[in-house]
């Protein structure tokens, strides 16, 4: 797993997971934790929390200004994931955060989501 990090963290692994994930998200080497029409929810390849989740669209997305408000039914998904993934890891009893990156915080080039808890 930390070799395909490293991997996707290079011009072409950003371009290669890039379709994976757009096109091709079944052949992706992650632990599922959730998956629906838009997205995919799984661990975090090299994790900076004791819990922490990657929610990433399906959906050629580059950045968080690249959605579209008049679309809402990616965020009714994201929401629901992540909602249903709290009650599932009992995070309500704890912490959590959910956070997108965007700006030279984004360091991958597809929007994604972190479900962090720790």
């Amino acid at each position: 797993m930390k070799n395909l990090y490293r991997f996707a963290n290079t011009v072409l692994g950003k371009f290669i997971i890039r379709i994976l994930f757009t096109k091709a998200s079944f052949m992706l080497p992650v632990k599922r934790l959730c998956e629906t029409e838009t997205l995919i929810a799984f661990e975090h390849p090299k994790p900076d929390y004791p819990v922490h989740i990657l929610l990433m669209p399906k959906l050629e997305l580059p950045n968080f200004q690249a959605l579209d408000a008049n679309d809402p039914a990616f965020m009714a998904d994201v929401v629901s994931t992540a909602q249903s993934l709290v009650d599932e890891l009992g995070l309500d009893k704890t912490n959590y955060r959910l956070i997108v990156n965007g700006g030279s915080n984004q360091h991958f080039p597809h929007l994604h989501f972190h479900l962090i808890s720790g």
